[in-house]
């Protein structure tokens, strides 16, 4: 080879290796690895979210999710979601909430995502309260964030509020978060807002993806195209070497979410250069915290699945995949499912046709009810079934603010739940010498009695402060089930065949077999542990939960 050959080829090598040590090579997903993840995080959370309610967790963010998915899901779940929804708005009497208006916009999204129309839900227009400039600003930046993203899903006109002090209009959302963008380009929940402290002035990656996607569809604006590429830039100085951000000093799942949903709203391919890291792209981070069967982890080092880091994993890879295929982006909804209509003959709440004529459903009282143990970083996997049962006044915390989800439950809190979550009427009946009448419990034991749902330790007995076994709760909400005109009848051959999959089957007492057998097969309890541990205490998490799963499945929420 001539020395000028030589040389033109050491040349090209030079060239090729400053190239490649500028611009990594993304070890991007492949799109087999994408949509195998997509299929078994969609199995998933049909599954954990079987009866979505109206919440931040186990709602809208799943239903969004699933809708855009392209997963094949019944009809019916959505047509019973959107029953759920008009319930939960006629209940409220259209007022979703006083100060949080992202509860109108989250219902909004998730309703334009099967078909339905926003401005008539039970009679009511959820539109109209963005129209109300000051109220939806009151938030920090979600409130004209999420109202961009809700108006801009299905195209809606910037609705008319005849009570706002301010009537909204786009602009002056989109010009809210260009004044709010921070020195470095990115934005905080409360940055350039009069509620600003210190901590707010450093770009939050969540926020700043949000806000991304929130100005995608005005990239024709200079002043918006401008804000964008700088927060562009300041997120990718942020990115850190795994291709993951971190969020209040942590790196977790959903702040990578957010920015792969902004880059895909905006038309920027994930393996773009600035968005690759030590050879690891965004997808590459979020892989990492996806659980085969399970799916993600809020942070690296988590116990287990998170339920908000599942939904917002699973719409992150949805995004990502529609992004992949040239589909309309996850906020673009011109080709959004069509669900008509409800369950017929069956509207939420009414019960089954062979239900106990006193089992009655309980209303709403306490809208967006929890507690600081069961969310944000204590995010629990049952939260959505506390919320849901919490806001009914079906069950009630510890304490204001705590709901100490790993406590055991006593008897007499347990007979509480059920005749409250059956919304029956309490009543003593004296049977119990240990019961004392003036008790707060009183009438509800009287009450789970009387209908057969609870009975004493011994005929005179009840051991109020006694605690719960699991195939105690079991046999209970059982006789529950049969109140609320479930058939809970379960042959032999079946409860063998249902219970034989546990390992420590044989140690469950006779009496409560067929009883744990009817839970497990209607997915009341889990069937994903190894153990049926029927003499364990039961705790509060756990009975909120199969509560919560036998009164869906009742359709008594």
């Amino acid at each position: 080879m001539s020395n000028i050959k030589k040389s033109g080829l050491s040349l090209l090598l030079i060239m090729i290796m400053l190239v490649t040590s500028i611009s990594p090579v993304a070890a991007l997903v492949s799109d087999s690895a994408l949509d195998e993840a997509i299929k078994d995080t969609a199995k998933y959370m049909y599954k954990v979210v079987d009866n979505p309610q109206v919440g931040s967790i186990g709602g809208e963010w799943a239903v969004l999710g699933l809708a855009r998915s392209g997963y094949e899901i019944p009809e019916e779940y959505y047509q019973k979601y959107y029953s759920t929804v008009e319930s939960y708005v006629k209940t409220l009497d259209g007022k979703l909430h006083n100060k949080k208006y992202t509860e109108y916009s989250r219902v909004i999204v998730a309703l334009t995502s099967i078909g339905k129309d926003p401005s008539n839900v039970a009679g009511y227009n959820l539109l109209t309260a963005l129209g109300d400039y000051d109220r939806t600003i009151f938030q920090g930046l979600n409130g004209p964030i999420w109202a961009l993203i809700a108006l801009d899903s299905g195209n809606y006109n910037m609705p008319q509020n005849p009570n706002a002090k301010t009537q909204a209009t786009r602009d002056m959302y989109i010009q809210y978060i260009l004044d709010c963008q921070l020195y470095d380009g990115g934005w905080s929940l409360f940055g350039g807002t009069p509620s600003a402290v210190s901590s707010d002035n450093v770009s939050d990656p969540d926020i700043t993806g949000m806000a991304l996607q929130a100005l995608a569809k005005y990239q024709d604006r200079a002043d918006v195209k401008k804000a964008t590429e700088e927060a562009l830039a300041c997120m990718s100085e942020k990115q850190n070497e795994r291709g993951g951000f971190s969020s209040w000093g942590t790196e977790n799942s959903e702040s990578c979410v957010q920015i792969i949903v902004a880059l895909c709203e905006l038309g920027i391919s994930l393996d773009d250069p600035r968005f690759v890291k030590n050879g690891n792209a965004l997808l590459d981070n979020l892989m990492t915290f996806y659980i085969k069967g399970n799916g993600f982890l809020h942070t690296a080092n988590g116990g287990g699945s998170n339920q908000m880091a599942s939904e917002q994993g699973f719409y992150g890879l949805v995004a990502a995949q529609r992004f992949k295929d040239g589909k309309n982006s996850l906020y673009r909804m011109s080709d959004s499912l069509k669900i008509d209509g409800t369950i017929s003959g069956h509207l939420s709440g009414s019960g089954l046709p062979g239900k106990h004529k006193d089992v009655t459903s309980k209303p709403i009282n306490a809208p967006g009810r929890t507690f600081e143990d069961i969310m944000g970083v204590h995010a629990h996997k049952n939260q959505p079934a506390i919320e849901a049962l919490a806001s009914r006044g079906i069950i009630n915390g510890k304490s204001e603010n705590t709901f100490e989800p790993e406590a055991t439950m006593t008897r007499a809190e347990f007979a509480t739940i059920i005749v409250q979550g059956l919304g029956l009427k309490p009543m003593a009946n004296d049977k119990f010498t240990d019961v004392d009448a003036g008790s707060w419990y009183a009438q509800y034991i009287g009450t789970a009695n009387i209908y057969g749902i609870v009975n004493g330790n011994t005929e005179t007995t009840f051991n109020p402060n006694g605690t719960i076994t699991k195939q105690e709760a079991a046999t209970m909400i059982t006789r529950a089930a049969k109140l609320c005109g479930m058939n809970t009848e379960v042959d032999k051959g079946a409860v063998r065949d249902i219970l034989a999959q546990f390992i420590d089957y044989v140690i469950t007492d006779d009496w409560a077999r067929e009883s744990m057998a009817f839970c497990y097969q209607q997915n009341i309890i889990d069937q994903s542990e190894l153990e049926i541990q029927p003499h364990a205490l039961i705790r509060r998490c756990e009975i909120a939960q199969m509560l919560f799963n036998m009164l869906g499945l009742a359709n008594l929420l």
